[in-house]
Order: C-alpha cells, then sequence, then structure tokens
C-alpha cells in the first residue's frame, strides 16, 4: 500500500505568523472590495449603443443612461477621427425621469470625417 504524502508543517513557533498573515490577507481583500463598491453603487453608468456617420460633418450617436433614482445628467458625447482625435463634441441635458434608464440620442457637427462616435461622461 502507498504511503500518503504528507503536507508541509510550519516550522515550530512559526504557526501565530502565518495565522496572523492570512487575517491580513482576508482583511486587505475585504478592505478593497468595499472600497470598490462604494466607489461604484449609486454612480451613474452608460453605454454607447451604437453610432452612424451621417456626412462628413455630422455624425448620430445613440446611447443609453443608467442613472440612480432618476436624476437629470448632462452627458457628453465625442465624435472621434481616425486617428483617434476629437473632431466634435456636445453636451446632452438627460431630464429627470421616474425611469433609471434611458436612451438618448445626439447629432454632433464636426470639423471633419468621423469614423466613431462615444460617450465620455455623464455627471
Amino acid at each position: 500500500m502507498p504511503s500518503r504524502p504528507t503536507l508541509p508543517r510550519p516550522a515550530p513557533g512559526q504557526l501565530k505568523w502565518w495565522v496572523i498573515g492570512t487575517v491580513g490577507i482576508l482583511a486587505g481583500v475585504a478592505l478593497a472590495t468595499w472600497l470598490g463598491l462604494s466607489a461604484t453603487l449609486g454612480q451613474p453608468s452608460w453605454d454607447t449603443l451604437g453610432y452612424k456617420v451621417v456626412s462628413d460633418q455630422q455624425v448620430r450617436v445613440d446611447f443609453q443612461v443608467y442613472r440612480p433614482g432618476g436624476t437629470a445628467l448632462t452627458c457628453t458625447v465625442e465624435a472621434l477621427a481616425i486617428d483617434f482625435s476629437p473632431v466634435g463634441t456636445t453636451t446632452v441635458q438627460v431630464p429627470a425621469s421616474t425611469e433609471e434608464t434611458t436612451k438618448q440620442s445626439a447629432m454632433l457637427r464636426t470639423t471633419s470625417r468621423a469614423v466613431t462616435g462615444q460617450v465620455t461622461h455623464c455627471s
């Protein structure tokens, strides 16, 4: 019958430090999780749903906004050229509503042909 492998054991007198280290790591993970959640819960979020290049001077950006409590927001929408430089920017007022999620559309005038559009910020 083959013998069972034995697990390594801490050196005598070191068990206390293994326990302290394990508790410290668990406390650090719990703190990082709490800080991460507290920084993002209750904050607005947005998704760019799509864009359409209408002409060399215009692009339409469709997006969805989640706003806790249906509060009013101002969103910044940006059009980008092929080299990712901004060629147009506008702000969109999202009015307060009983709905927490809403779809919006923004038409941007551009200085040159845009290849994409995106929401950069809502607050």
